[in-house]
This record gives C-alpha cells, sequence and structure tokens, in this order.
C-alpha cells in the first residue's frame, strides 16, 4: 500500500536523522545518511505515487507542480537554514531538524492520505535493486577515483542488472516502457538537468565559499533565489499555464534552455558583484520551474495508473542517479582542469592544502585564479549537458506525440 510505504519512509527517515545527529566518527554518520537515503527513497516515491492516485488527470499537472515546488523549497531552505544551525550549534543539530518535522507529516499522513495499492502485486525485486544499487556506485566511484577497474565492475553489474530485468517475473524497472519515446525522452531530461543542474551548484558552493569568502549562511542565502523562483511560479500556477499554451515539448525544451542559460551566466559571473549571479540563478529557477513539471508529466503519461508507484520510483532514482554523476563528473572534470593550471611546486590534493603551501601572496593569487578558472569550467560543462538533455529529451516527446497522431 502507498500510504504504509509513506509512512515507512517517514519512520526510517526520522530514526536515521537521529542516529545521524548522534554519531560517533565518519563511519557511523555515513551509515547513518545511508539509512536516510533509504527513507528518503520510500518518500519520494510514496509521495509522487500517492499524488498520481489522488488527483484526476486534470487536476494532476497542477498537483506535480505544487509537488515539485515543495520539493524546491526544501532545496531552497535547506543551506541557509544548515547555515544558521552551523553558526549556534554543532553540526549534529542539522540533523535533529528533521525528528520533528517527520513527527508532524506522521499525524498527517495518518489522518490525510488515503490508502490505495496496485491490485497486480507482486514480490520486490531485491536482486535487481541489489545490482543497480552495486552497478551505479561502481561507475559513480570509478569517476570520482578514475579507477578503469571501479568502472569495468560497475558497467558489468548494470549489464547484469538490464539481463535480469529481462529475465525476472516480478522486473523493478520495465524494460518495455522504454519503447515509448515520450518515456525515454523524459528520463534522459530527468538524467540530464539534475546532473547539469546539481553538478553546477556544487561548484557554485564551493565558488561562493572559497573564491567569495561567504561562509555557509551568506553562501546558502545568495543560492536560494535559483529554487524561491521554482516555488513562485510553480505555486501561482504560471509553469502550469506555460506548459499548456506551449506543449511538453516546446516547455521541456524551452525550460532546458533558459536552465542553461542561467548556468552560463553562473559561470561567468565570478567577482563581479551580486547581480550576474542573482541573474543566473532566476533564470535557472524559471527554466526549472517549467522544464521539471512537464517532464514528470511526460513520465507518467507513458505509465499506466496503476503503476504509478513505478513510475515515481523511476523518476526518483533518475533523479538521484543524475545529481549524484553530476556532482561526481563536473567535481572530477573540474578537478582535473584546476591540477592542470595549477603551477607544480603548488601541487596538492585540495584547496587549503595548495594554499597552505603557498610562499608568498602572489602564488596564493595563482592558485585562486585556477581554481576559479576550473569551477568556470566545470559549470558550462553542465551547462553543455542540460542543453543536449533539453534537446533530446524535446525530439522524443515531439516524435511520440508525432507517432500517435
Amino acid at each position: 500500500g502507498r500510504r504504509r510505504i509513506l509512512t515507512a519512509g517517514l519512520a526510517v527517515f526520522g530514526a536515521t536523522s537521529l542516529a545521524a545527529a548522534f554519531a560517533s566518527g565518519p563511519g557511523a554518520l555515513i551509515a547513518a545518511r545511508a539509512g536516510m537515503g533509504v527513507g528518503g527513497a520510500l518518500l519520494i516515491t510514496g509521495t509522487l505515487a500517492v499524488a498520481i492516485q489522488v488527483f484526476d488527470a486534470q487536476e494532476r499537472p497542477k498537483a506535480i507542480g505544487i509537488w515539485a515546488a515543495v520539493s524546491a523549497l526544501g532545496f531552497a531552505s535547506g543551506p541557509p537554514l544548515g547555515g544558521v544551525v552551523l553558526a549556534h550549534a554543532s553540526w549534529g543539530a542539522i540533523f535533529l531538524l528533521n525528528v520533528p518535522v517527520v513527527a508532524v507529516c506522521l499525524v498527517a499522513v495518518r489522518l490525510l492520505v488515503p490508502e490505495s495499492r496496485n491490485p497486480a502485486r507482486g514480490r520486490p525485486d531485491l536482486a535487481g535493486a541489489l545490482l543497480a544499487t552495486a552497478g551505479t556506485t561502481g561507475v559513480v566511484y570509478a569517476i570520482i577515483a578514475m579507477d578503469w577497474r571501479a568502472a569495468a565492475a560497475g558497467v558489468a553489474l548494470l549489464a547484469a542488472f538490464l539481463v535480469w530485468q529481462r529475465r525476472a517475473r516480478n522486473p523493478m524497472l520495465n524494460l518495455a516502457l522504454f519503447r515509448d519515446r515520450r518515456f525515454t525522452g523524459a528520463v534522459t531530461g530527468i538524467v540530464l538537468i539534475t546532473f547539469g543542474s546539481s553538478g553546477a551548484l556544487f561548484l557554485l558552493t564551493m565558488q561562493l565559499q572559497f573564491i567569495g569568502e561567504h561562509d555557509p549562511l551568506q553562501a546558502g542565502l545568495r543560492m536560494a533565489p535559483f529554487a524561491l523562483t521554482v516555488v513562485v511560479l510553480n505555486a501561482a500556477g504560471v509553469a502550469a499555464l506555460l506548459i499548456r499554451a506551449l506543449g511538453a515539448p516546446l516547455a521541456i525544451a524551452g525550460g532546458m534552455t533558459l536552465l542553461a542559460a542561467g548556468l552560463v551566466v553562473v559561470a561567468q559571473s565570478g567577482g563581479e558583484g551580486y547581480w550576474p549571479l542573482l541573474t543566473g540563478l532566476l533564470l535557472m529557477g524559471a527554466g526549472c520551474a517549467v522544464a521539471n513539471p512537464a517532464i514528470v508529466e511526460a513520465v507518467f503519461s507513458a505509465v499506466p495508473p496503476d503503476d504509478a508507484g513505478a513510475g515515481a520510483g523511476i523518476e526518483g532514482t533518475m533523479t538521484e542517479l543524475g545529481s549524484s554523476l553530476g556532482v561526481a563528473a563536473l567535481g572530477t572534470f573540474m578537478q582535473l582542469r584546476w591540477t592542470a593550471l595549477l603551477p607544480a611546486a603548488a601541487a596538492a590534493d585540495s584547496l587549503p592544502d595548495s594554499l597552505a603551501a603557498a610562499g608568498t601572496a602572489a602564488e596564493r593569487d595563482t592558485i585562486l585564479s585556477a581554481f576559479a578558472d576550473a569551477l568556470r569550467y566545470g559549470e558550462l560543462a553542465g551547462a553543455a549537458a542540460v542543453l543536449a538533455g533539453g534537446c533530446v529529451t524535446a525530439l522524443l516527446i515531439h516524435l511520440s506525440r508525432r507517432d500517435a497522431a
């Protein structure tokens, strides 16, 4: 049942947040964070699956838009709220904030959310889940560590996952869905929009703190307009009106082009005050506000209503996959570029180590300049990925509509 999954996700997320708050070392913290990932996966899948079931076809686009806006609100409030907590309390207090929120949500779910389930119930595909998780871990680790053996292992495990999905009685991922161009295009868009935006925002965090010398709270507040724009445009219904007026292909192409343009402006904004950065963040937010709901709607238009949970699971998985690959790939790309630009004498594993080894102010300026240049290249690579994703997604959805007509 979808409500039970949602309740279980909240309980797991709350319990592991409590464990993270009192973790005694990095190992315990990483284990607790992994548990939060499990709870988060159930939450993302459960909330979207319930929304798809509760609202009819006419109300669904608005519901998806509000769902996206609330997600963006969480994204926007996280960095500045975390900065406030870090300024006045220990890092563990960040995780304690989740506990009362979870308690309120558990009561709300019990009172407000109706139970629903797919009548054709099957057993969970645990083997598929393990193969997919291990394969993805191998690929992400390979990108970060530049380890070809991990890459080969990850690709082999993912290949085994695809073979298993064809043979399993109750596969985790119905590969037949990819015969629908709408679905393939939407999944491509989800991966590339999160790849580019998450990876570039990860680099922007370093740009604001290491180059701009802002503390975590100041950096979070400067990044907040991106997500707040998504919230305002979706909550006001502007994004839904644009999607209906333009149609999904044009809305996705236009939204992801705006997002890519915003990333380019952000990449070129270093050291020129806050206004260029703000302009880029507003463009990014406007692009996401239009493209994200249109992509999610395209996923669910290709999935049977009874399989809303599977569709939500795929959407959530592809979002996390794109985010993980974006942070890993753009972070690695930035690191390689920075290392290539550094003088041999200043080479080090991290920026603080390199700055500590600098003997003069001129050497420090050279190191920071190289780091800023590398960040810009990484952000531009993210913009290119988003633009490519917009073109491919819009084309595939357009072709599917033409075929249907």
